[in-house]
């Protein structure tokens, strides 16, 4: 055998399918300083990896548990509503305390903004419900060009 040449054995399946099989192997590599015989691994069984289809079904996009955007529903978002923008002086914002009034760039019943990942998405009305604020959503935008 010539030298530094690793000389592998492994045994013919005896299966006849091919789907399940595991192998054994022997290395043994001969080095200047004689041979090293490495350990003998038996290979795990091949099982098929069972992926979900994100194809469209022949209905198109239908709604259930095939429609690959139902793989998104548990996928958390931050959202934000924005009722309006100013620009301040850092001594201006220095002076705010309890009772200041900051002035908004946006009129009383004007619609708020709101944002899904910092990416305006909608706009809509401020509501009070049960004490809470709420958004009422009356226009989609539009996604810009190149997004």
């Amino acid at each position: 055998m010539p030298e530094n040449t690793p000389e592998v054995q492994t045994p013919t399946p005896t299966a006849a399918t091919g789907a399940e099989q595991s192998a054994t192997s022997t290395a043994t590599v001969e080095t200047s300083g004689g041979s090293a015989t490495g350990s003998t691994v038996a290979a795990a069984e091949a099982t098929p990896l069972n992926l979900p289809n994100l194809g469209v079904g022949a209905a198109g996009n239908s709604a259930g548990a095939s429609d690959p955007v139902s793989m998104l529903n548990d996928v958390e978002l931050n959202v934000s509503i924005e009722l309006g923008r100013t620009e301040m002086l850092v001594e201006d914002v220095l002076k705010l305390g309890e009772g200041s009034v900051v002035e908004l760039d946006k009129l009383a019943g004007d619609p708020v903004d709101v944002f899904v990942n910092d990416r305006l998405v909608a706009r809509g009305e401020v509501l009070v419900l049960n004490d809470s604020f709420c958004v009422r959503v009356s226009e989609i935008v539009a996604p810009m060009d190149g997004e």
